[in-house]
């Protein structure tokens, strides 16, 4: 009988012990999902801020951006050249950056990385897309999915639901599968002219008009054609925004996270010859 109640308490003590050790994986579990959630939604961290000096001398992120991917036209002018690739010509840059270990970031990483130091990929590298193209939406995402890529969708919300640009669905579409929609003003004018209620109209209300799309914060900005001024800083600052992309001009020494810089990707190049631009433009040879 002494040696069943033996036996009996063991028994128990293994279950507990058992469900203890349960109840920690779970918690180990959990702890782990909550973790990659928050990889994942790309939160903006708290900690310590970096000063610019240390912002500076941080390696610089490659930052590609592209217009139009459509086939070349009859007509088409050096500009338009510039400004487009062809579906071919993206699929060859998106296989090139996944066969080179590179991983696609977004602005909440960058941000962190550069403010926060948080650490990043160890060949990171930003795709942006400007002007609410439809074609970024049927083409661009749909071949940056085959390598799990995710990109940055700067938009004119001036051009939303119009004849060849993206819908509000596909821009919620987007966001919700886990790419960035923000804002590129409401109708593409200069930065640099910006005078009174522009900047509440170029500023404040397509900030505004990308989270009631979304259902999420808009902290970005790219500005159009890549030209900024000293005045948009506070402006862009008052408004919420964190960042702000430029295009081929370097940063500015007193606000680089409001001068990123970003490479067009002209039509006119080949992908080796892409590839060797973006080494060279942003220092990674």
């Amino acid at each position: 009988m002494k040696k069943n109640i033996i036996v009996f308490i063991f028994l128990l003590c293994f279950i507990a012990a058992c469900s203890s050790n349960s109840a920690t994986k779970k918690e180990d579990d959990s702890s782990n999902a909550i973790s990659s959630k928050t990889v994942t939604q790309d939160s903006v961290a708290d900690g310590p801020v970096a000063d610019l000096a240390t912002m500076l001398a941080k390696k610089q992120v490659p930052v590609l951006c592209y217009h139009h991917i459509r086939e070349p036209q009859p007509g088409d002018g050096e500009m338009m050249k510039t400004y487009s690739v062809s579906p071919e010509q993206f699929a060859e840059h998106m296989k090139a950056l996944k066969d080179s270990g590179y991983e696609t970031i977004l602005p909440d990483q960058l941000y962190n990385y550069l403010v926060h130091g948080t650490a990043l990929p160890a060949k990171p590298v930003m795709l942006t897309f400007d002007d609410t193209d439809e074609d970024q939406f049927t083409i661009g995402a749909k071949e940056m999915g085959k390598y799990g890529f995710k990109g940055v969708f700067f938009i004119m919300t001036v051009s939303i639901n119009r004849p060849h640009y993206m819908t509000k669905e596909q821009l919620k579409q987007l966001s919700d599968e886990g790419n960035a929609v923000e804002a590129h003003t409401w109708d593409h004018h200069m930065v640099t002219k910006y005078q009174g209620d522009d900047w509440e109209k170029q500023l404040v209300l397509p900030k505004k008009k990308v989270e009631e799309i979304t259902g999420k914060s808009a902290k970005y900005f790219a500005y159009p054609f890549g030209l900024w001024n000293k005045a948009a800083f506070p402006e862009l600052k008052k408004a919420g925004y964190k960042m702000a992309f430029s295009l081929s001009t370097k940063r500015d020494p007193t606000e680089p996270l409001y001068t990123i810089r970003r490479m067009i990707v002209p039509g006119q190049w080949s992908t080796k010859g892409m590839m060797k631009a973006m080494e060279n433009t942003f220092g990674l040879d």
